[in-house]
């Protein structure tokens, strides 16, 4: 069982990869300021680099919530993955981007209430973070707007200085941002079997996790990458810059509480941060309801699967 439970990791942590990618160089790829190669590969390496120097917290955190929701035998939390990882293969295909840590959550939360273990209130600082992750995204993004504005608008009329920091400040943000998903998102790849298996799985789950988003990250990305580059709201190249490290600070002070958090929320959070700065009427909001719908219905789909599953093969 417990090469079945690699396995579930994998395919979560491949979902993770494929559609999370999207958030870090969406812009920059949809603007043609990194390729979209150089895109997949930094992302791919300093995924890797944070799950393993700072993904162990969020491990912890995502391990104690599987336990207090009844996942005590491996096999259990092999199909608690799976449903998790099913859910995000959905959204992808449908080019959405998706909160794995929602899935992760709902997945968990389903076998809690199969087993009458089930407590909202267990989980009530992941729901809090749902919220406020969007909201986080959203501020930085127009702090950093009106610092940029304030402070560099003059100099960036210069061509020479301005392709310097748009090329340059393009990867810095997505090297930050690719270190901050695996950062915080490793604890949702591997975080629930490290619960019930120990061993070598529990001491290397945030490598383990890291490779699985790479995976993923360097296979399929490129539909959500459309999504997030282009649908919401159009972008200049300075304000997908900022969006991109607005959604990586956020994401990173959640890697440091130790609360995996959804990237694609940061990103969206930040994309409307800067269309209300700008103008509301340049948001996509046929598209932004379509997302918002995505985000209530993975937790639920999730924990549907995970109940029907277990309730079958269990």
């Amino acid at each position: 069982m417990s090469v079945l439970s690699l396995l579930s990791g994998a395919f979560l942590g491949w979902g993770l990869g494929a559609n999370d990618s999207a958030n870090i160089f969406g812009t920059a790829v949809h603007s043609r300021v990194v390729s979209f190669r150089l895109a997949i590969t930094l992302t791919a390496i300093f995924v890797i680099l944070g799950a393993t120097l700072e993904g162990h917290q969020g491990v912890v955190k995502v391990s104690s919530l599987s336990a207090t929701n009844g996942i005590l035998t491996l096999s259990n939390a092999t199909f608690v993955m799976f449903a998790a990882g099913l859910t995000v293969l959905l959204m992808t295909l449908f080019e959405l981007p998706v909160s794995t840590s929602q899935a992760v959550i709902g997945a968990i939360l389903g076998h809690g209430f199969l087993v009458g273990q089930g407590n909202l209130g267990t989980a009530k600082q992941f729901f809090g973070a749902w919220i406020f992750t969007p909201i986080g995204g959203m501020l930085f993004a127009m702090i950093l707007y009106g610092i940029i504005k304030n402070h560099f608008e003059k100099r960036l009329t210069n061509f020479r200085f301005f392709q310097i920091f748009i090329r340059y400040g393009y990867i810095f943000a997505g090297i930050f941002g690719a270190y901050s998903l695996g950062a915080n998102n490793a604890a949702n790849v591997f975080g629930v079997i490290s619960s019930v298996s120990g061993g070598w799985i529990t001491s290397y789950a945030g490598l383990l996790g890291g490779l699985a988003i790479a995976l993923g990250v360097l296979t399929y990305s490129k539909p959500v990458m459309k999504t997030v580059g282009k649908g919401i709201l159009p972008l200049s190249d300075i304000t997908g810059f900022i969006v991109v490290i607005a959604s990586a600070i956020t994401v990173y002070i959640y890697a440091r509480v130790g609360i995996p958090v959804s990237t694609s929320q940061a990103v969206v959070g930040s994309l409307v941060g800067i269309g209300l700065i700008k103008d509301y009427r340049i948001i996509n909001i046929k598209l932004l309801y379509r997302i918002l719908i995505g985000w209530f219905m993975t937790p639920a789909i999730s924990g549907l699967l995970s109940y029907l599953l277990l309730t079958i093969f269990i």
